[in-house]
């Protein structure tokens, strides 16, 4: 991973959006709270997700995730939006998450759909399949790396 990269979460609690939460222990600050020991947990039912906004257009490059075993999203799409306002969301690419118990690291391709140059302003993580049969997501660590504009 190249070092020039930095982190586009914000710790701020509006630019953090999820469909669900399990209760409030497993909240979603705990997304950003950089605690190996706190989760974000959702509630059962398909299509999950975790919507970020960055606090200045950035080129996502990497994705870093550590879910908890048997309760991973083992696909998920990665849609993104030039706007925060009114966010027009479009799919930029999937990633297929293990069903395991580690920091697992993925790869965003900065050239499709001409994300490139322009950068965006959001992002959302939608977990079409989980490998838990309720479709219960759960998250302890969740980092976006990139360049800001």
């Amino acid at each position: 991973m190249d070092n020039s990269y930095v982190s586009l979460m914000s710790t701020k609690p509006q630019d953090v959006k999820v469909s669900s939460t399990l209760d409030k222990s497993t909240g979603k600050k705990h997304l950003t709270d950089n605690n190996p020991e706190t989760c974000w947990t959702s509630r059962q039912g398909s299509g999950q997700y975790v919507q970020l906004t960055f606090e200045k257009l950035a080129i996502p490059k990497y994705i870093t995730i550590t879910f908890q075993g048997g309760f991973v999203g083992t696909k998920c799409r990665v849609e993104v939006a030039e706007s925060s306002d009114r966010p027009e969301w479009r799919t930029w690419t999937y990633i297929h998450p293990e069903d395991a118990n580690r920091r697992q690291m993925f790869d965003l391709i900065t050239c499709r759909n001409g994300l490139a140059g322009e950068g965006i302003q959001s992002m959302k993580l939608v977990f079409e399949e989980s490998s838990d049969f309720y479709g219960r997501i759960t998250i302890y660590e969740l980092k976006i790396e990139g360049l800001r504009l």
